[in-house]
């Protein structure tokens, strides 16, 4: 874990950003005291067109108008 001050955090941040890349924890202190940590965070996962194609299906009657029963259950009467 590394200890950098707000002044060095400013002026250091691209070597900080290098340091979590590669695994490291830092931590960003005022006066000494501990505020802020820095950690790397997750890859986002790659998306897959389609993964659902063919799971879901659609009824026909699914974009019909809605009923006055349905209606004013939808609006809490």
């Amino acid at each position: 874990m590394y200890i950098f001050n707000v002044h060095q955090a400013k002026t250091e941040l691209s070597r900080l950003l290098a340091l979590v890349e590669s695994g490291e924890e830092v931590v960003i202190a005022r006066r000494g005291k501990q505020v802020a940590r820095l950690v790397r965070c997750n890859p986002t996962v790659a998306r897959k067109p389609d993964v659902l194609k063919g799971a879901l299906e659609i009824p026909d009657g699914f974009f019909d108008p809605l009923t006055e029963q349905e209606l004013d259950a939808w609006e809490g009467r």
